[in-house]
């Protein structure tokens, strides 16, 4: 148990150990690491290094979990109350857990609690509601058979979340994979696995049986890989990097060819035109990239502006990013807090060096704020060009870089020319030529008139190098089956 007493009110830290068959266990090595608080970069705590010997132990409880033990004699309807137990307790736990995810991953509170903790709770009792009515098809045949289908869970999956989104990542992954009744390792990021393990402890008490969820808290060059490899992982699903993704499907394919779902990286467009609201464009478009320090795969970093409210949305954004208040991210007005890392500080400040290299015109921000934890303004770039750095790799940062264009045409050609495709926004009030260039843009979401609308009813996920596969929805539901088709001669 650790006591975290800098805060207002003290925070117990009581999972810090890996989660096997139910049980909390030490390493097999014996060795930590230590998850550090990116607004003070001091030592929270250190937490168990899961590695390739936990990994045998965490898939053999999977493996009779789902083969053998309670859970393959388990129905839909017992899964979905198991589920809709744990969306009670983490509502329950939400202040204590929105606190967790703000220390661990710097985000500030008010995301956390208004964003994170209820997007991730809506998202278990949405599959909860699913866990009873997978089903499959009769299909039609000659007269003397019957031909039906059945939607049959995979088996043990492997699952890699990362950093920018702990709690809500753990929900799109758990909830869809639990309700079709696979069983799962699931291996945080070695940044912030506090708040997984917490969920662990709730997922013991909310009564699912052993070996049903397996943490593993651990490495991704290590854990991550062994898992992609592992030839008695049935299927895997991924969340990162597109660089990330590439290793991992590699890996997958040259294990058991273990079927792979992977939401990766993105440069997404986000398109202003001259008949908006043009306050709700503004305000749209500066939460779309800002929101979680810019670390967030559907940031809105290629901002195109109709050429003839140009001036006007780049004076008016650059107002609002220097209101925007960076800070403790623990202080409920805090509006941006730290880039998770050591790392990430020192990327996200290459890309906006090289911005300033290539030509781009430096707005605002661009610098650190304080000389203590991972803060950065809130950066504001004008007249940038498609050809830039900043305009063609993803930064994942506060990076805002905005540009001008002139017709439909132009915006769509210059909207798709990247490898990337996981979202985009659109803000006109002319709804014909809004569902026109939604139908052109190559990318999985499209919002029109709003950034960042989610719902765990919508299906989630990339074109090109942004991903394979969905989730959330039914479709996402789809992921963690899989169909089996059974004929019987019924006229003998």
């Amino acid at each position: 148990m650790v006591t975290v007493t800098s805060l207002k009110q003290p925070l117990k830290i009581s999972a810090t150990q890996l989660l096997i068959n139910n049980e909390w266990v030490d390493s097999i090595s014996g060795q930590k690491f230590a998850t550090v608080n990116p607004a003070n970069e001091e030592v929270i705590c250190e937490v168990a290094l899961a590695g390739a010997a936990d990994l045998e132990l965490a898939v053999q409880a999977a493996r009779k979990a789902f083969s053998e033990g309670e859970w393959s004699r388990v129905s839909g309807s017992d899964r979905a109350v198991l589920l809709y137990k744990l969306a009670n307790l983490i509502e329950e736990h939400q202040a204590e857990l929105a606190q967790l995810e703000t220390l661990d991953n710097g985000k500030p509170l008010r995301e956390s609690s208004k964003i994170d903790l209820p997007l991730a709770i809506q998202c278990y009792r949405y599959f909860a509601g699913w866990a009873d009515k997978i089903q499959g098809k009769t299909i039609p045949l000659a007269k003397d058979f019957l031909c039906y289908t059945r939607h049959e869970p995979i088996g043990v999956i492997g699952q890699i979340i990362p950093w920018n989104f702990p709690l809500l990542m753990q929900a799109w992954k758990l909830a869809p994979a639990l309700a079709t009744g696979n069983t799962v390792v699931l291996k945080p990021s070695s940044y912030t696995p506090l708040t997984a393990l917490k969920v662990g402890e709730l997922i013991i008490e909310a009564g699912f049986p052993p070996g049903v969820v397996n943490i593993l808290p651990g490495f991704g060059n290590t854990l991550g890989i062994a898992i992609a490899r592992h030839q008695d992982i049935d299927k895997l699903a991924f969340t990162g990097s597109t660089d990330v993704g590439h290793l991992i499907m590699t890996a997958a394919a040259q294990s058991n060819l273990k079927q792979v779902t992977l939401e990766l990286g993105s440069k997404n467009p986000n398109i202003v035109f001259a008949d908006t609201d043009l306050d709700a464009a503004i305000e749209g478009a500066h939460l779309g990239l800002f929101l979680n320090q810019g670390q967030c795969c559907t940031a809105g970093s290629r901002i195109f502006v109709e050429e003839k409210c140009y001036p006007e949305f780049v004076a008016r954004s650059i107002e609002r990013a220097k209101k925007r208040i960076v800070g403790d991210p623990l202080d409920p007005r805090t509006e941006q807090g730290p880039q998770i890392s050591q790392i990430q500080f020192d990327r996200v400040m290459h890309y906006i060096e090289a911005g300033m290299r290539e030509g781009a015109n430096l707005q605002f921000g661009g610098s650190r704020v304080g000389n203590r934890g991972f803060f950065i303004e809130p950066t504001v770039f004008t007249e940038v060009q498609d050809q830039m750095t900043i305009a063609q790799e993803e930064i994942f940062g506060p990076v805002m870089s905005i540009t001008k264009f002139r017709d439909i045409d132009e915006v769509i050609r210059r909207a798709n020319n990247t490898k990337y495709g996981l979202a985009a926004a659109i803000w006109t009030q002319d709804i014909t030529k809004a569902h026109k260039i939604a139908h052109h843009l190559r990318v999985g979401t499209v919002w029109i008139n709003c950034y960042d609308v989610f719902n765990s009813a919508a299906p989630f996920g990339g074109f090109k190098q942004s991903g394979i596969g969905r989730e959330l929805g039914e479709y996402g539901l789809r992921e963690y089956t899989q169909v089996k088709t059974v004929t019987v001669k019924i006229n003998q």
